[in-house]
């Protein structure tokens, strides 16, 4: 899964986001699976981007709930 920018977010409608919130969290999920066993994952700063991507496709999730709620 490709690590998203801002404005490519902000692009997607809702499902959209959920589904690619569901596939990063997946990822993450496999990749502290791999540490955990005491592996060493591919790429040990993807953990950091993909938990930065979490986060900003909450955020914008977020602010386009609360521009909804404005109107």
């Amino acid at each position: 899964m490709a690590i998203l920018r801002a404005d490519e977010i902000r692009e997607m409608n809702a499902d959209e986001l959920d589904e690619h919130l569901f596939e990063l969290k997946k990822n993450l999920m496999k990749t502290k699976g791999v540490l955990a066993s005491g592996g060493v994952p591919e790429d040990v700063g993807k953990i950091k981007e993909i938990r930065h991507t979490i986060a900003r496709i909450l955020t914008i999730k977020k602010e386009k709930e609360l521009k909804k709620r404005e109107k």
